[in-house]
């Protein structure tokens, strides 16, 4: 049999997909292991016992000054910036997109709009944003929604103009006008497209949070992460980056099972 037809069994997906964390574990341990030997102060990679100690220090000793348990009030804060930004961007790019892609009159001068907003960097305009709104919440929560919403937005749109036209025809064959068509007809096929655009936006929504907790905030997963690099915190910076990983994770497998129980009828559902 030809290898590119060959599939693995559920025991050997399982055994490959463990495989590569399994490497990369042992390579780290046996790096770690080496450095510290030659040098117990060493800083760059900490042991497990180093990294366990920190967490316990933050997640389960209360800070001394402030009375709170920094590591999940950072994760509460930042949770919160994300679920804030990615829900505007998921109402904003679902309104803009059913339109550019449903309303010709409104697809014509949309298309383009969203074609060159998806270009513009959502980084470079952060400090635009702290200098109008200030270094509050909003503007972190508006850079994510910037960041965010255009590509979702032509996602849906090409979405929308695939639906077949012969649908749209039957529809108003049998008197559906625009609302009915846009809430009947596209607004459901769009919905699971809306999920797995969000899927696919998740690294981008973290990348824009932990920027702008980094540059102006006093609490949050990035905000904690660059604060203790100057420190060359090492034992804290790793589990931070592994807890923001398995958050990622779980928001995305959260939104992949939600399409699946949803919408199981749509291709989606079946990721």
């Amino acid at each position: 049999m030809r290898l590119i037809n060959r599939q693995p069994g559920r025991g050997g997906r399982l055994f490959l997909v463990l495989l590569p964390f399994a490497l990369l574990l042992l390579l780290y341990l046996t790096s770690s292991a080496e450095r510290l030997a030659e040098n117990p102060n060493d800083k760059l990679l900490p042991s497990f016992g180093q990294m366990a100690e920190a967490v316990d220090r933050l997640a389960f000793t209360a800070d001394k000054r402030s009375g709170d348990y920094l590591f999940w009030q950072d994760t509460l804060a930042s949770l919160q910036r994300l679920g804030l930004g990615l829900g505007i961007a998921a109402l904003v790019g679902l309104a803009l997109g059913i339109a550019a892609g449903s309303v010709p009159l409104l697809g014509a001068p949309l298309s383009p709009l969203l074609t060159v907003l998806a270009m513009i960097p959502p980084l470079a305009i952060l400090p635009i944003l702290f200098i109008v709104l200030g270094l509050g919440e909003l503007s972190k929560v508006l850079l994510i929604a910037i960041g965010v919403t255009p590509c979702i937005a032509r996602d849906l749109e090409q979405r929308a103009r695939e639906i077949p036209r012969e649908l749209l025809i039957k529809a108003q064959t049998l008197g559906a006008n625009s609302w009915t068509l846009i809430l009947r007809l596209v607004l459901p096929q769009l919905l699971p497209r809306l999920l797995t655009s969000l899927r696919l936006m998740l690294g981008s929504a973290w990348l824009f949070l932990i920027a702008a907790e980094a540059i102006a905030s006093t609490d949050g997963l990035g905000y904690r992460i660059f604060l203790v690099r100057r420190y060359l915190a090492m034992d804290v910076i790793l589990p931070y980056v592994a807890w923001i990983t398995l958050l990622a994770w779980l928001m995305d497998l959260g939104l992949r099972t939600l399409t699946r129980r949803a919408f199981s009828w749509h291709e989606g559902g079946k990721v």
